[in-house]
């Protein structure tokens, strides 16, 4: 018996509406690998027609990838054994900046950027907000958790 191959469907024969295209795929958050796959899958069908779109499917598209966006986001957070200061190093590098360019992004005194870098000072919540909105990331990145006893 001859195996048929799953045809992916077209741009063309989606659906225009909003409701008509959540009737074949209802978007929800991803939990999980099998999740994500099938949001891509479905993501992947829209891709490249962002100018052929109707307001409706560009809405949908949108959800997609912010839904992919977020859980690949979270993903890498949990994959990440970097640590808060070692990424705002990072950042701080790949954009140049300085500890006194880090306490501008913070709105205080010069000298907590160059004491963040040291280790003298914990980065705070507020601290993680503004680096988070500067150099758009998620403000969790910088926030140290405390560790898990056995």
């Amino acid at each position: 018996m001859k195996k048929t191959a799953k045809v992916k469907p077209a741009f063309a024969t989606m659906p225009k509406g909003y409701e008509d295209l959540c009737k074949i795929f209802l978007p929800r958050p991803i939990h999980d690998k099998g999740a994500y796959e099938n949001v891509v899958e479905i993501a992947d069908i829209f891709a490249g027609f962002e100018d052929s779109m109707s307001d409706d499917q560009a809405d949908y598209f949108e959800l997609l990838c912010d839904l992919i966006a977020s859980y690949e986001e979270s993903e890498a957070e949990a994959d990440s054994e970097t640590s808060p200061l070692e990424t705002l190093k990072f950042l701080l590098e790949e954009n140049g900046m300085s500890g006194a360019d880090l306490s501008k992004i913070l709105g205080a005194s010069r000298l907590l950027g160059p004491m963040i870098l040291r280790g003298d000072r914990k980065i705070t919540a507020s601290h993680a907000a503004a680096l988070g909105k500067r150099f758009k990331v998620s403000p969790a990145v910088f926030i140290d958790e405390p560790s898990k006893s056995a």
